[in-house]
């Protein structure tokens, strides 16, 4: 995972160096060589996920792209801290600190096996939030992921969220599962780690974004240090609101998207986003021509 930009650009491998550096430790080698199990803890998932991430953006920054070119920059969760580090808010070596801290706060906001997360396919926002709510009961179950019409995710507590599985599939969901994951993210089970956040953050040097960053929580601009603190702390138990967030940039002008970093997942969900939505996935070295390319621009690689 980002081994090609590590190889093929300069630029790419100083942000590994640099998150290596921030850390105290060879993640970069735990990334391109594993033990996968570990690097999958989120502790180490989280900043891994932004090193590589950052390195695909130095990489395109060596081909000519620049902040300039955007309207906006976007991550989904863990990714919003890789979108303010784009965009200049945030420094490599600060990111990789508030990620590593961020992983080992969730994972110790709830014992293991007592959260749990969910994903529901075929059902609209409306209903899932109505499956989550009946699901509760006296416990936690909430929406965490709107990432697309009919695609949801839900966390809390164990029973909960498996109550929420059966409750969707007699809903008519065309797929209900749990997902194999340490922690209940983006629920209100979280709040110890949102606390450990804000604590952190309140001391981070944080910068004006070169461009605004389109926040998961609230699905409005981020432009300035204190919004983008608050917002932070906010996304630890708020919902990542994925699906508003593309739909609202289609309707600020955005034309193309440019998933850069590990997976595409992201990339495939444009379509169903918003029709007027292209999309490219700067995956491995070699698609930095396909970015170019829309930008009229040049690539070596």
């Amino acid at each position: 995972m980002g081994k090609g930009f590590y190889d093929a650009y300069p630029a790419a491998k100083a942000v590994f160096d640099e998150v290596d550096e921030a850390l105290g430790e060879k993640l970069s080698a735990l990334i391109f060589q594993g033990p996968e199990e570990t690097l999958r803890l989120t502790a180490n998932a989280q900043p891994a996920l932004m090193a590589v991430s950052l390195g695909a953006w130095r990489a395109l920054q060596a081909e000519g792209v620049s902040a300039e070119d955007g309207v906006l920059f976007a991550g989904h969760s863990l990714g919003e801290y890789s979108a303010l580090a784009a965009a200049d808010a945030l420094s490599v070596g600060q990111t990789a600190k508030l990620l590593r801290l961020r992983g080992e706060a969730m994972q110790a906001a709830v014992p293991a096996g007592e959260g749990a997360m969910a994903a529901r396919l075929g059902l609209e926002p409306e209903v899932a939030e109505a499956v989550a709510a009946e699901a509760a009961g006296d416990q936690v179950c909430e929406l965490a992921n709107d990432n697309a019409p009919g695609q949801s995710v839900v966390s809390g507590d164990a029973a909960a969220v498996e109550r929420a599985v059966e409750i969707a599939k007699g809903k008519g969901a065309k797929r209900a599962v749990m997902l194999p994951v340490s922690a209940p993210f983006h629920c209100q089970l979280m709040a110890p780690a949102a606390e450990a956040m804000a604590a952190a953050l309140s001391e981070a040097t944080i910068n004006a974004p070169k461009k605004p960053v389109l926040a998961n929580v609230s699905v409005t601009l981020l432009d300035e240090p204190d919004a983008i603190r608050d917002s932070l702390v906010a996304q630890v138990t708020g919902r990542v609101r994925w699906r508003e967030s593309m739909v609202s940039a289609a309707g600020m002008g955005v034309t193309h998207l440019a998933e850069i970093g590990a997976g595409k997942v992201l990339s495939g969900l444009a379509k169903r986003l918003a029709r007027s939505l292209n999309a490219v996935a700067v995956h491995e070295h070699g698609d930095c021509a396909a970015l170019t390319a829309i930008l009229g621009k040049s690539a070596h690689v």
